[in-house]
This record gives structure tokens, C-alpha cells and sequence, in this order.
């Protein structure tokens, strides 16, 4: 089963700028996805605000994120190819078969995915498949980081409401 690195960012001070990124995005996609930990269905998939942001449907939307950022933009495949909704929107969308333990499964799969989809190349290697145009990795790195902080701040908010409410 794929996991996530338990590298502390502490421990990459010295490190190079790709360790870092890679130590800080690990960080960020393991938070995300522990925090369905310990909670119920129902809780998992509570709706606390307008949108149809809940904690597994932000946990579904990381896989898709996953999935443009280090599948599409790197090879170029569509997103139906890939197999994932057209739209950021429709990727909070939950259905029967989304449970937290298919819906974490399928985030840490997607995760090693990018990790392999990433590992032969440079920061500055230039991917083509994204539809801003070409991009070079160190921007994906920072944007993914940027994504993920933002979600793990709402995952923050909505699991505190849920566990104290």
C-alpha cells in the first residue's frame, strides 16, 4: 500500500531545493488525507458550507489535483483518458462507492503516482500537457503546495466543526 514520507521538513533545512519540495508536498498530502482519520461516514461526508466541499469530497478533489498536475500535465493524456471529471468543481462530487477508505486509497495511489511521474525530471524540465501551456516543474511543485495548504486549512475548519458540533 503506497504511504506518505513521515520526513519531517525539519529535517531538509540543508537539503536541496527538490528534497524540499518534494518533503514539504509529502507533508501536506499526508495531513489532508489523515484527516478522515477516526471520523464516521456520515462525518466524512457532513456538509458544512454552501459548496460541495466536505472533508471526503476535499479528499477526492486532491486525488483529481494529483491527477492534472502529475498525469495530464506530464503526459499529456486528457482527462478523460485519465479518467477523471473535466471540471476542479465535479471532483468534490461524492457517490456510493466514495468511502474513506476508498477514497484515501485512491489519494495515496494517486500520490505515488506523482512521486514516479516526477522522479525523472528536473525542476526546470519544462512539462507540456497542462492547459496554461508549458510549465516548468518547480512551478507545478509550488502551485501543488499552495493547493494542498489551502485544502488542508478547510480540512482544518470542517473537522473541527464536525468533532465539535
Amino acid at each position: 500500500m503506497p504511504s506518505f514520507s513521515t520526513t519531517s521538513t525539519e529535517d531538509v533545512i540543508d537539503q536541496p531545493a527538490r528534497v524540499q519540495f518534494e518533503t514539504f508536498l509529502d507533508e501536506h498530502r499526508r495531513e489532508l488525507n489523515d484527516c478522515l482519520d477516526g471520523l464516521t461516514e456520515e462525518q466524512a461526508r457532513r456538509s458544512l458550507v454552501p459548496s460541495a466541499t466536505t472533508l471526503l469530497g476535499l479528499v477526492k478533489h486532491a486525488t483529481f489535483v494529483e491527477k492534472v498536475w502529475f498525469d495530464e500535465a506530464v503526459t499529456c493524456r486528457s482527462r478523460a483518458e485519465i479518467g477523471i471529471p473535466a471540471e476542479p468543481g465535479e471532483s468534490f462530487i461524492l457517490d456510493g462507492n466514495d468511502t474513506i477508505a476508498t477514497v484515501q486509497q485512491a489519494h495515496r495511489e494517486a500520490c505515488e503516482a506523482s512521486r514516479r511521474a516526477a522522479s525523472s525530471l528536473g525542476l526546470d524540465d519544462i512539462v507540456h500537457g497542462n492547459r496554461r501551456g508549458p510549465l516548468p516543474l518547480r512551478w507545478i511543485y509550488l502551485h501543488m503546495l499552495r493547493e494542498l495548504a489551502q485544502h488542508c486549512g478547510h480540512a482544518d475548519i470542517l473537522r473541527e466543526q464536525i468533532l465539535s458540533g
